[in-house]
């Protein structure tokens, strides 16, 4: 293998890379989104500059990907805030938990996805949506739903979910652990095509844990929940902030 081969890997391992070449695209994508107010001082803690939030509002989500183009299929769960960057409203996703060792080596190498591995669950319980995430033997979420109990309207959940960037964290450290890649990356759901949208009333509890901290972003008031089966593709990211140069 010559310099310029070498130069030209996007992934590893080398011989057998992990991530693909093509942009990501997922058919059937299933949400389950509760809505929540949280305590503030606690998400001013976790939003990376220059990232702003008005209200202390989290957004805990379960998304089945059962034909997810590169990756197979796969269930994952976080949690994502609501924010602005330069007065344009965007999600920053906080923390994930997954299924499927690909999607968290691509998330995490090229976008900067923050993903570890879990157990997520997406299911129909009688007439309830129900949404569980279990890190190793402990449950750390719990969320449920009426099944399908009203309508959304359609073009309105492909217009936010196609103008709204996500923002993203990125982090890689050198081989001695010191910092190398610190960045805010965006990135955009494209191509969307939204089948379903159902809203209701949401319950959620997270439970404490030392490696899967979603309940230092407390539940004190669920506002709303949604269920939302769409196909979309995901962009390439784009670096907005480079924090090792820019400051």
């Amino acid at each position: 293998m010559n310099i310029e081969q070498i130069k030209q890997l996007t992934s590893m391992p080398a011989t057998a890379p992990t991530v693909g070449p093509n942009k990501v695209r997922c058919i059937d994508r299933e949400f389950f989104i509760v809505t929540y107010e949280t305590d503030r001082e606690a998400l001013k803690a976790v939003v990376p500059e220059p990232l702003q939030f008005d209200q202390p509002i989290v957004k805990f989500e379960v998304i089945k990907m059962e034909d997810f183009r590169g990756l197979g299929s796969f269930i994952e769960s976080g949690q994502v805030i609501p924010v602005t960057l330069d007065g344009q409203a965007g999600q920053y996703v906080h923390q994930m938990y997954l299924n499927n060792f690909p999607a968290i080596a691509a998330g995490r190498e090229i976008w900067g996805f923050p993903k570890k591995y879990a157990q997520p669950e997406l299911l129909y319980d009688s007439d309830c949506v129900l949404g569980r995430v279990f890190f190793g033997q402990c449950e750390i979420a719990r969320a449920t739903m009426p099944y399908k109990w009203h309508a959304m309207d359609l073009e309105q959940v492909k217009q936010t979910m196609e103008t709204e960037p996500g923002y993203l964290l990125k982090i890689i450290p050198n081989a001695d652990n010191t910092p190398l890649i610190t960045q805010l990356v965006k990135y955009h759901m494209q191509d969307v095509v939204v089948k379903e949208a159902w809203s209701g009333p949401g319950a959620l509890e997270l439970f404490n844990h030392a490696l899967a901290p979603m309940a230092e972003l407390p539940v004190k008031k669920v506002l709303s929940a949604q269920h939302i089966i769409a196909d979309l593709t995901l962009s390439w990211g784009e670096v907005v902030v480079d924090y090792q140069t820019d400051y």
